[in-house]
């Protein structure tokens, strides 16, 4: 037994250099640009205009979301049997308005 506690500062000093010596590695990898800053998860997503505004359960399974997609919300039923779009947030219509001059066969 006092041999294990008479090396256990030297493993511990061990491994406090490997992990210095990996963070030193990834500091000089950011700084020369070899390895890219660090972003948040969601970044990509949020520059796409795609963001979870709020989220509410139902039960165990089934989940209902309110996303935001650019100037739109739309909410979504996930978790069941298969997921479901309910609905597009009133007022907001995600698909342009169609000319009804410019509609097939509606010629004035």
């Amino acid at each position: 037994m006092p041999a294990l506690l008479s090396a256990l500062p030297g493993a511990v000093a061990a491994l406090g250099g490997v992990l210095g010596l990996i963070w030193l590695a990834a500091w000089l990898a950011r700084r020369t640009g070899l390895a890219p800053r660090a972003r948040p998860a969601r970044a990509g997503a949020e520059a796409a205009g795609l963001a979870l505004e709020a989220s509410l359960a139902l039960d165990p399974h089934r989940r209902v979301h309110v996303l935001r997609l650019g100037e739109r919300r739309v909410l979504l039923l996930t978790g069941g049997p298969r997921d479901v779009l309910l609905g597009w947030e009133p007022g907001r219509d995600p698909t342009p308005a169609a000319d009804p001059v410019h509609v097939a066969g509606d010629v004035p």
